[in-house]
Formats: C-alpha cells, structure tokens, sequence
C-alpha cells in the first residue's frame, strides 16, 4: 500500500492486478500461491473450496448428472482434475489453451454423449469461455471469479446452448472475508450498470483509491472470529 503512491499510472495499474492475482490464487488454494508441487500439499482440506467442490461433485455424479467446472489459473485447472479423478474414480476431462483442436472435439463428444462415464468438465476461463457446447452439464462452477460479469456469462452460457433441456444451475465460489466477497458485492450492486461501471475489462479495478484498495484487501474480522 506504501508504495502504491510511489507509482505513476501505469506501474501502479500493474502492482494493483499482481497483487488481486496473488490474493485471489491463496483463495483458491494456498499451494497455488506458494507453486508448491508436493501432492500431499495439495489436499483439499487445506482449501475450503477445494474440499466443498469434490463434496458437491460426488453428489453431482450420483445423480447421474454432470458439471462444467471454470478456473482462470491453468494450473489449478490440473489439481482440479487430478483431486476429482481420485474422488469420482473417472477421468475428467480439462481443456485449456494448450490443447490441440483434434483433442478438444474429442473430449467434447465423450463428456456429450450418454454412453461415456463421467460427471465433470474442468476448463481454463479463456480457453473454455465461447464456442462451445457443453449441453450435457446442468451444473456451472465457477471455482474462482472473474471481475468482469460479462466473461463468466459467455462461460456459463456453455451449458444453455440449443439443446439444453433441463434446468441449470450455477455455483459461484467466493472466500468469505476476503476480497472475492466484497468484489462480488461491488458487482451485484452495480449490475444494472455494468455497461458504464464495470465495462469489459478489468481497469475499474485498478482506478479505485489507495483507500479504496486498502478495504478491498483487508479480511473481515466478522469471518475471523467466526
């Protein structure tokens, strides 16, 4: 916070999204952070939502339903699929940008198709966010946030392509105290404005105040003491 007012515009727009990334991987999991590689690091009872995701999974599977789940972070996108594989005993299926065009239709046509196991589809935000057509899933997570609405909308809008016959939900995971919740907060209370306010980018963020920022990364005591 010091050295925001050091910065001039450009370096402190920079310091501002470093550190929102920073924060935002210890949510997901404190060994994304840290890029510790130890399997035993990443046990999902160190992150809420690791543990809470495998847990919603298995009740997906035994229903005989399916889930899209997104992250932003290509690397969490693997222990996702590695943590689920274990829990479901299937293979799940990740696309992220580094996966050839063959293999992507090929991993689209198993998760669609009724003869093929299995209950979830982890994808990279970007490189699963337009174009495709994810109709088997009925369920939506969105393991992390982005802070542009319009982005996890082309996302979710994956499972309510033409086809779709059921309900779907979708399942936004925020850490409470933290900035996701206060992040998620701002945006609702700014949807109807979204176009003027939020716009396509992430630049809304890095224009708010030194004071702004300060209670924007500061955890809530409330949660704490909790």
């Amino acid at each position: 916070m010091e050295k925001l007012d050091t910065l001039d515009a450009m370096q402190r727009r920079g310091l501002i999204l470093a550190t929102l990334t920073k924060l935002k991987q210890l949510c997901d999991h404190p060994a994304l952070l840290l890029h510790e590689t130890e399997a035993d690091k990443w046990d999902a009872e160190r992150s809420g939502k690791m543990a809470r995701l495998i847990e919603m999974c298995e009740e997906i599977a035994a229903e005989g339903e399916r889930c899209l789940i997104f992250t932003q972070f290509v690397e969490m996108g693997g222990r996702i699929k590695d943590a689920l594989e274990q829990a479901l005993g299937v293979k799940v299926p990740y696309l992220h940008g580094g996966v050839p065009k063959a293999k992507r239709d090929d991993m689209i046509a198993a998760f669609q198709s009724e003869e093929t196991a299995g209950g979830a589809f982890v994808l990279s935000l970007k490189a699963g966010g337009t174009g495709l057509n994810l109709t088997a899933a009925n369920h939506v997570f969105h393991y992390d946030r982005w802070w542009n609405p319009a982005v996890e909308n082309q996302a979710t809008d994956r499972a309510f392509r033409i086809g779709q016959t059921r309900q779907v939900q979708v399942h936004k995971f925020i850490t409470l105290g933290t900035l996701e919740e206060k992040i998620d907060e701002m945006i609702e209370s700014k949807q109807s404005l979204n176009d003027q306010v939020v716009g396509v980018s992430e630049q809304w963020i890095t224009e708010m105040s030194t004071d702004e920022l300060k209670e924007l990364f500061a955890l809530r005591d409330v949660w704490l003491k909790g």
